[in-house]
């Protein structure tokens, strides 16, 4: 699936979440359309670092985050050319102030990831292992809303989708092989808790 032109690296995303908090609240749509609305990877990864920030402390805002990321996932994985997205769901608003001050706490770990990216394990970020990375991300963001009062839980789904949607941005597949190895010990000691 070919690319649009949009942000290349985990900071410029970053950059265009911070951009668009500009009046008292700031709508998903904005923040869509600061990304470019058929960048599908940046906005894949926009509500994942959302999510691992303070901003999942807002009511329902882990779940909203979370359909985005499976809405995303979903036209990915059918190759779309377009990103569609549902009205309502574009018209969700948070207010602008908590939207800039997590984009300041992303900065840092923003930075970091990009210093330690590459082009490596190029055959994880391409078809057909790309069909799985992507339908881990749609598994994630879909069972989010289901996880809203579990506390932590939609953090650490959303630093997995940032990790894949990372690989997936730069063509770095050991990202990939990470979140996969991430979600791997997370769900172990998930059922180990449970059990």
């Amino acid at each position: 699936m070919p690319e649009a032109t949009g942000p290349g690296s985990v900071s410029d995303i970053v950059d265009s979440l911070r951009n668009a908090a500009t009046g008292e609240k700031t709508s998903l749509q904005e923040a869509i359309k600061s990304l470019g609305e058929a960048s599908f990877v940046p906005v894949l990864m926009a509500p994942a670092l959302a999510v691992v920030t303070p901003l999942s402390g807002i009511p329902l805002f882990s779940s909203i985050c979370g359909l985005l990321i499976a809405i995303v996932s979903i036209q990915m994985l059918f190759n779309r050319d377009h990103l569609w997205l549902p009205q309502w769901l574009m018209k969700q608003r948070i207010p602008s102030d908590k939207l800039r001050t997590a984009t300041e706490k992303m900065e840092r770990p923003a930075a970091f990831l990009d210093r330690h990216s590459r082009k490596r394990l190029r055959l994880l970020v391409r078809r057909p292992a790309r069909w799985v990375t992507e339908t881990a991300c749609l598994v994630c963001g879909a069972v989010m809303p289901l996880l809203e009062l579990v506390p932590f839980s939609s953090s650490l789904l959303g630093s997995a989708v940032v990790l894949f949607a990372l690989g997936l941005l730069v063509r770095d597949g050991l990202y990939c092989l990470l979140a996969f190895l991430f979600l791997g010990t997370v769900g172990s000691i998930g059922y180990f808790v449970v059990m």
